[in-house]
């Protein structure tokens, strides 16, 4: 597959990509771009400080991390990087002060810094929030680990990058804490490599797709990681029409890579409220937008689907604008489908509004506006099948919250100095 090119015609994008002896010439069907700084409302005010919210009543006090789900003292490489994240905005937003963020980012840094490793090479998938004991995903102890994840510790870095750019006096710590970690152990081949226990083994894999790949290889390559093969999607790239939008798709199949391969909202949301989007991702991120809006239009229901937990089983899915093969798959990691539990995501209809501002994300915000109990934070999102909330509370979707009314004041956190 030849590489793609992005060119500007007539102040909009054109995306020429060579399939074989096939070239499509891809143009958005509107002017969609992509908003600039604007002041924020009340609403916008009081939306990060209810987002803030969780973060101030799931903080260990033992540890400084915050708890991935409301009340479980369990979390992720991913969601403390979206703490940090959003600690970033919150000071930057005035909804903490100055004291407050150097408190919280020196304890976590001093968390970091006696953290056990997976191998004593990278950090583990999960740990216990109040010991940081390595533990496996029902936060059971493990002390040898169950692997890492390239992404969440893509993401981790990510959000040391960005906290260390806007506050150089923590270059030194942050850097002393990762000479602990052998990142060039999470890349391989120009690609993403994570690690997993396997009946006594550990075993090396290729992670990534979609979207996904593209964001956590741009974190890694801040970090001088050669991950080449995986910045641009298009060695693994196809498309699909639904609703008379051409829709980014991944030619790695689920039945041969033994991964599902879910196109959503989140990793495009990431890229553009945290690093700005790149041509080539802008074009993606357009695509999967609009796909959602012309859902709606043709069918009247409200549509901003991500990955969330939910409040019921299997607890944890990815709503996708397609998926293993299926236009609008809602699937488990394991590839279960689960098209009952479609939810329209808050952190997805806070962050596509923020980066377009369009009249479909405008009323996507007002759904989901005032759902939930103010005092816990923002819930994941509202089913579609009938309307009612689903309410379990977590950190990444108030995190990206917060991120999504910081990008309404200032643009990409990567963007500022």
């Amino acid at each position: 597959m030849a590489a793609g090119v992005a060119l500007a015609m007539d102040g909009g994008l054109l995306y020429q990509l060579r399939l074989g002896q096939q070239t499509l010439d891809l143009t958005a069907k509107t002017d969609l771009s992509l908003s600039e700084p604007r002041a924020l409302t009340e609403a916008d005010r009081a939306a990060a400080e209810r987002a803030w919210r969780y973060i101030q009543t799931n903080t260990r006090p033992e540890t400084g991390w915050v708890d991935t789900v409301r009340g479980f003292p369990s979390s992720t490489l991913w969601d403390q990087g979206s703490y940090v994240f959003a600690l970033v905005a919150a000071e930057r937003l005035g909804i903490i002060n100055s004291e407050e963020f150097q408190s919280r980012v020196e304890q976590l840094l001093g968390s970091f810094e006696k953290l056990p490793l997976f191998e004593g090479k990278l950090p583990n998938k999960a740990y216990n929030t109040q010991t940081l004991e390595m533990v496996d995903y029902s936060n059971k102890p493990v002390p040898e680990g169950i692997g890492w994840s390239a992404l969440d510790v893509a993401r981790m870095l990510m959000a040391f990058r960005a906290l260390e750019k806007l506050n150089p006096d923590y270059g030194d710590r942050i850097r002393s804490l990762l000479a602990r970690w052998d990142l060039p152990a999470m890349a391989a081949n120009g690609e993403l490599q994570g690690a997993l226990r396997e009946d006594g083994n550990t075993v090396y894999k290729q992670e990534g797709r979609l979207g996904y790949e593209q964001y956590g290889a741009r974190s890694a390559a801040l970090w001088g990681m050669d991950v080449l093969q995986a910045v641009s999607s298009q060695r693994m790239l196809d498309w699909v029409n639904l609703g008379g939008v051409e829709v980014p798709t991944d030619l790695r199949r689920a039945d041969t890579f033994r991964a599902i391969t879910p196109i959503l909202s989140e990793p495009y949301i990431l890229q553009g409220i945290e690093l700005g989007l790149d041509s080539e991702n802008r074009i993606m991120a357009e695509r999967v937008y609009l796909a959602q809006e012309a859902r709606y239009r043709e069918t009247g229901i409200l549509t901003a689907v991500s990955e969330d937990h939910i409040n019921q089983p299997p607890h944890f899915l990815y709503s996708s604008v397609y998926s293993n093969g299926e236009a609008w798959a809602v699937v488990t990691e394991q590839g279960d489908f689960h098209p009952e539990l479609r939810t329209i995501s808050v952190k997805a209809s806070f962050s596509w509004d923020a980066l377009y501002d369009t009249d479909y994300t405008n009323l996507l915000r007002a759904q989901v506006e005032d759902i939930g109990d103010p005092s816990k934070g923002w819930p994941s999102g509202i089913y579609e099948a009938d309307g009612s909330v689903n309410d379990i509370y977590t950190l990444n979707t108030n995190a990206i919250v917060l991120e999504a009314i910081h990008y309404i004041a200032h643009g990409p956190l990567w963007h500022l100095r």
